[in-house]
């Protein structure tokens, strides 16, 4: 048997509940009579009377009074099924975000966001998927590239630039690292990484024979940075994921060259979602972390 009307349902669980039809009128912002149209058409379609009318006051009937709880029920399990909802969607950020970039930049910085917005929950989906908003739940995505993509607000971050790093016991085997040519002395961590061509160009050496197998592969720049920092080789690593590091000591940057491919980290989110409160908290809490050079494309 198919559902009778929403509206009639609607109408009824309010009449029922109040026992009148004219506060359930009051409460739906409709007419008397129209309440009372819709009361009949549910009636007539469970073939049953559900309300006695008597003058300034209607009574559930037998049918009616079976009926109401389980309505008034129903009711009750929609409005918290959707204030829950609408709890979840307000107070819960979802960032799709670089590993590298959530590991080695926004993770040790979370907290202090989360301070500032103690009533928002923060859920990382950390991988390097170029996330469609379309189609994936997401509020928030952090993407490297150009920053054009159609429909979305691109803020640029920072430059993904390159540089080789080392540890310090690593770089004091060797008698220390001087000129870009020591680095060709030591093992090479993911030497088929196309920035060690670039950046060894911008050193001056066109052709650099780098050691290491060309086959290792790391996959996330911030798991080549942990065995860099273990002393396993030498690693092509952007500076602004290794602050920290390097000023503990745990890296060496024996070099100011950086190179560059014309590719950048990217605050991203739709455009028509540019004023929803968490998302403008994120972006202005993650612009004030940078410098004042961070700019909106």
């Amino acid at each position: 048997m198919n559902l009778p009307p929403l509206a009639s349902i609607r109408v009824f669980e309010a009449a029922a509940r109040h026992g009148s039809f004219t506060k359930a009128a009051e409460e739906l912002g409709m007419t008397q009579a129209a309440v009372s149209y819709q009361i009949k058409l549910l009636e007539e379609r469970i073939g049953a009377q559900l309300f006695l009318r008597r003058p300034r006051q209607v009574t559930l009937t037998e049918v009616g009074a079976r009926l109401s709880p389980v309505i008034s029920d129903a009711f009750d399990m929609m409005r918290a099924a959707i204030a829950a909802t609408r709890e979840n969607a307000d107070g819960v950020l979802t960032i799709s975000t670089i590993p590298t970039f959530a590991a080695n930049w926004l993770v040790p910085r979370l907290g202090s966001f989360q301070l500032a917005q103690p009533n928002l929950a923060v859920r990382l989906q950390a991988n390097r998927e170029i996330i469609d908003f379309s189609r994936q739940d997401a509020d928030i995505g952090i993407r490297s590239g150009s920053g054009k993509w159609p429909g979305l607000v691109a803020h640029r971050i920072f430059d993904a630039d390159f540089t080789p790093m080392l540890s310090p016991k690593l770089a004091a085997s060797i008698g220390g690292v001087k000129s870009p040519e020591d680095l060709l002395r030591l093992t090479i961590v993911d030497p088929g990484d196309p920035w060690w061509r670039l950046w060894f160009n911008a050193a001056g050496i066109a052709d650099p024979d780098l050691r290491g197998d060309p086959r290792s592969r790391f996959g996330d720049q911030h798991l080549e940075g942990k065995a860099v920092i273990a002393g396993q080789g030498v690693g092509i690593l952007t500076p602004a994921f290794y602050e920290t590091e390097l000023a503990q000591g745990l890296l060496i940057q024996p070099f100011n060259i950086v190179g560059t491919a014309d590719h950048y980290y990217w605050l991203v989110y739709p455009e028509a979602r540019r004023n929803v409160p968490k998302i403008r908290a994120f972006r202005d809490w993650l612009l004030g972390q940078l410098e004042p050079t961070a700019e909106e494309a």
